[in-house]
Order: C-alpha cells, then sequence, then structure tokens
C-alpha cells in the first residue's frame, strides 16, 4: 500500500467512510450522516499569505488526499465561496472542486463522469498557469503545473487506481 500524505490538520479526525450514493448514509441530509454532528469550521479567507490558517481549504487537501472526494469537494466549496469565487484564488479552488468531482464519480465507477471533470480541472489549472501574477508556479502551496498534469492524465484515462469493491475509502488516483 501507498503511503498516505501527511495531514495538514491532524485534529481534526476523518470520517469514518467516504460517501458513495445507496452505499453509505449522505453526511448532511442523513439523521446518521457523519457530518451531522459536526459544526461549520471558519471558513473566513484572510488572503493568500494566510492560507495556512484557512480551515476549509486545509481540510479539502486532507480529505481528498486520503480518498474523501465528495467531502473534499464540499470543503473547498466552502473555501471558494469565502473569497469570493474569483480571483486565483477562486479559480485553483474550482479546478480542486472539479478534480474532486472526477474523483467522486470514479469511485462510484462513472469513468466518463470522472474523465468530464478532471478535463475541466486540466482547463481551468491550465488557464490559471498563465494568469498568476509574476508567474507563479505555486499557489496556496500547490504546484500549478502539477495538478495541471494529473488532471489531464486523468482525463486521457490515466492515473486511476483500480478501485477495491466494498472499501469504506478508496483513494482512485495514484
Amino acid at each position: 500500500m501507498a503511503t498516505r500524505p501527511p495531514r495538514y490538520l491532524p485534529d481534526l479526525p476523518l470520517p469514518p467512510y467516504a460517501y458513495l450514493p445507496g452505499r453509505f448514509p449522505h453526511p448532511t441530509r442523513d439523521p446518521g450522516g457523519h457530518l451531522q454532528a459536526t459544526t461549520p469550521s471558519d471558513g473566513t479567507y484572510h488572503g493568500l499569505a494566510r492560507w495556512r490558517e484557512w480551515t476549509p481549504y486545509l481540510r479539502g487537501v486532507d480529505l481528498f488526499n486520503h480518498g474523501y472526494y465528495w467531502e473534499a469537494h464540499e470543503a473547498w466549496e466552502q473555501a471558494w465561496h469565502a473569497c469570493g469565487r474569483q480571483g486565483a484564488t477562486g479559480d485553483l479552488l474550482r479546478g480542486l472542486i472539479h478534480l474532486a468531482g472526477a474523483g467522486f464519480a470514479l469511485r462510484r465507477g462513472k469513468s466518463s463522469a470522472g474523465k468530464r471533470h478532471a478535463r475541466l480541472a486540466a482547463r481551468v489549472f491550465g488557464e490559471l498557469r498563465g494568469s498568476i501574477p509574476g508567474g507563479a508556479a505555486r499557489l496556496l502551496g500547490l504546484r500549478i503545473d502539477a495538478l495541471s498534469s494529473v488532471a489531464e492524465r486523468i482525463a486521457s484515462g490515466g492515473g486511476v487506481i483500480q478501485v477495491a469493491e466494498g472499501a469504506q475509502v478508496e483513494v482512485v488516483f495514484d
């Protein structure tokens, strides 16, 4: 088994399952959902210089890296709204939301939907690369060229790990 990446918010436990429709309770709508008892974090965006303090963004990174794609999408969407859904930060988050959508679709066995989300993410990351002030290679600690490459590889059908049937959580990207 591959080594999992470090956690940015290790004090926030990972959910007991990664949401899949029809398999696990909906995290927010079902009384047994794993997000029922949680309170929303302070999603206030304090600017690029303080990204290491931005809980919804970092929570999304932790969730994504550990196979919780629906949950990562939700965390990043909260962050996306907090930053006003615009500018380089908004664009990065929009691309990450699409990448999480790709993971969620692939985990559900929906290859064409996963590839479509990955293509959208690749387009966003590609446009972002050319628009970042000063040509910065990183934004919010992430390498834009690496994100673009990953999204392009997934869109073309590569970089996806075979999903194990019955797993409660499964990382689908290599």
